[in-house]
């Protein structure tokens, strides 16, 4: 074995068997969201009409706030970028950035964080087969705007995205879940004030921008906060579980 590959293993926690072994749970987490796709795709009236049982509902409750959202977003040039970056960067980039900062620098950590994700996740997709929900920017006589169709050179219609991304994929936001996890992983192991100050903002800064972007009601963002909460401690207590049986 030569000294570089020496030492690359040597960094590594477990060896590169085990590092390919998670991209390859992650390449499963991705079929499983084809699938729902799928789904979701052969229900698009129940889509639309899920859509305005859930605009119907905010208007009741007098919570109907987020055409405003994206009024005053759509003044400003540079809240327009930001919020397009965020929308594209945070659920893929982002989560698998710090997948990979936990897996090398707090590698006991990893295995929890890792399942926390994919079992809230494949909650979340359950809710896409079971509640297709076209997004708010499908709704323009509600007010709504497709605020990435519109100002950003990436956007739902562009080659890949346009064949992999699930258009009715509103309730739950997966976006603000993971955002959520994310949050609460990276506060409990970063140690600066302003690291953990940003990782606390990061789930409030993500549920703002899927709203002002037009891509989900703030329903579909508290419905994502409340599965990343209760997938997290029915994992805790599961594990609790086990430990006191072993």
């Amino acid at each position: 074995m030569s000294t570089f590959a020496a030492a690359t293993s040597r960094r590594l926690p477990r060896g590169w068997a085990h590092l390919a072994f998670q991209f390859v749970i992650w390449f499963g987490f991705y079929v499983a969201y084809q699938l729902a796709r799928g789904a979701a795709d052969r229900s698009v009236l129940r889509a639309f009409q899920n859509g305005e049982w859930v605009l119907h509902t905010e208007r009741h409750l007098g919570t109907l706030f987020e055409p405003g959202v994206q009024r005053v977003v759509d003044t400003s040039s540079v809240l327009i970028a930001l919020t397009s970056y965020t929308y594209w960067l945070s659920q893929f980039v982002v989560v698998g950035a710090t997948l990979l900062w936990v897996y090398f620098r707090h590698h006991e950590r990893f295995a929890g964080f890792r399942n926390w994700l994919i079992a809230a996740n494949l909650v979340g997709l359950l809710g896409y087969v079971l509640m297709p929900t076209a997004p708010p920017r499908m709704f323009p006589e509600w007010g709504f705007v497709d605020t990435l169709g519109q100002y950003a050179s990436i956007n739902h219609d562009s080659g890949f995205i346009a064949s992999a991304a699930n258009p009715y994929a509103a309730m739950p936001s997966l976006h603000a879940m993971d955002a959520l996890i994310v949050g609460i992983v990276m506060f409990g192991l970063v140690r600066s004030r302003l690291a953990k100050a940003l990782w606390l903002a990061w789930p409030l800064w993500v549920a703002f921008t899927v709203i002002s972007t037009g891509n989900h009601y703030w329903l579909d963002v508290m419905v994502g906060f409340v599965l990343a909460v209760v997938t997290g401690v029915a994992l805790r207590q599961a594990r609790s579980m086990r430990l006191r049986r072993a």
